[in-house]
């Protein structure tokens, strides 16, 4: 039986959200759009889903704009706080280990002259607070720091950010992609006080193809879209809404609970004391997050261990599912010894998660460290 410890590259569709859109596809299908009976009550079912994830986010409704995905937040974030403060500045702060759909924008910006500080982590994959703060200036137009990092599961300093662009008097609008952090740590956008998050269905167990972009509602009448086309989403979203997705988006939501985030945390804490135990194996960051534990075998190339690891049924990452076997940014950014950072793995967990899995993870990890060797 296959165990799947990759979590944070995409979660298994729960029940509730499979049923959710296999009834809005089979049965209430019509087009929101349209202004008949038909279109108006996948309207109406649209608008509750939306107010059931506006709900779990902290939000109102007429906040939150639907996406294809997180890729598509966090570019569309990026994009429209630059037009909104395109007259104010051209400086913009992020960190070296955002998820790939934040730095190669910023790498993008970059080469088209405007000015970018990125934040490196320490051994740890965390970001001082303090760092945050020392590079935000009066001509900062735009800070984009991720919740919780992907590849190690530390919370990065939000909050830190949007106090610093208060005490400074940036006019910078403030992102953040709480992709990794969305229903698996306690946030508001008000709380961290950012004007821009963004989420994604296929991590908390809904479909993939959706994501949502909160925009803070007295931006919104300044916001510009990404894409140009008919007035869905208020104008700023244009294309016909994916009502499946939608719905089993917000029925993913829906059957969250906190119990399912301390189940997660018990197992990883328990794979945070096991795994690191063996001899050979390294942990690299504990993070901060229920779900995401980094680890390191020196000795072999993560990519590697991936490879073996799948060919015995167990499924972990050697980084972002984004980089398709390429070295990753993150454990690249971190101050890590060459041989740890080759090592470097990512162990996830979901509900289902099991401490029996993390033993079976655990005896694979003892036989390649034992045997030196990648075969079984």
């Amino acid at each position: 039986m296959a165990v799947y410890l990759d979590h944070a590259a995409t979660t298994p569709v729960c029940e509730a959200a499979a049923r959710a859109a296999v009834e809005v596809m089979t049965q209430n299908f019509g087009n929101p759009s349209s202004v008949y009976l038909l279109g108006k009550t996948a309207a109406r079912r649209r608008e509750a889903d939306r107010a059931v994830i506006a709900g779990a986010l902290g939000c109102l409704p007429e906040e939150l704009f639907f996406t294809s995905c997180g890729t598509e937040g966090d570019n569309w974030a990026i994009s429209a706080a630059l037009q909104y403060n395109q007259r104010k500045g051209k400086h913009i702060v992020t960190t070296a280990m955002e998820h790939s759909a934040v730095l190669e924008p910023m790498n993008k910006l970059k080469a088209e002259g405007y000015e970018v500080t990125f934040l490196k982590p320490d051994r740890e994959g965390r970001i001082s607070p303090e760092d945050v703060k020392n590079a935000i200036r009066e001509d900062t137009i735009l800070v984009s720091i991720m919740l919780i990092n992907n590849e190690v599961g530390t919370r990065l300093p939000v909050e830190a950010a949007a106090q610093a662009i208060r005490e400074k008097g940036a006019p910078a609008l403030l992102h953040t992609d709480a992709v990794q952090g969305f229903l698996k740590v306690p946030f508001t956008p008000k709380e961290l006080g950012a004007d821009l998050v963004t989420l994604c269905g296929h991590k908390i167990r809904g479909p993939k193809g959706i994501g949502a972009l909160y925009i803070k509602k007295a931006l919104i009448p300044k916001i510009k879209p990404l894409l140009l086309g008919g007035g869905q989403e208020n104008g700023l979203r244009p294309g016909t809404e994916p009502t499946a997705q939608i719905a089993a988006f917000a029925a993913a939501v829906q059957s969250w609970t906190p119990d399912m985030t301390a189940r997660i945390r018990e197992v990883k804490d328990y794979a945070a004391v096991r795994l690191p135990a063996i001899n050979g194996v390294e942990l690299v960051s504990a993070g901060d997050a229920p779900h995401i534990l980094a680890l390191s075998l020196p000795d072999f190339s993560g990519q590697s261990v991936v490879e073996a690891l799948g060919s015995q049924g167990v499924y972990v990452s050697s980084g972002s599912a984004c980089h398709r076997g390429k070295p990753s940014h993150v454990f690249a950014a971190m101050p890590l010894p060459p041989k740890v950072r080759l090592g470097a793995i990512r162990i996830s967990f979901g509900p289902e998660s099991t401490q029996e899995e993390v033993d079976t993870l655990a005896g694979l990890l003892e036989h390649i460290c034992e045997k030196k060797s990648l075969l079984f």
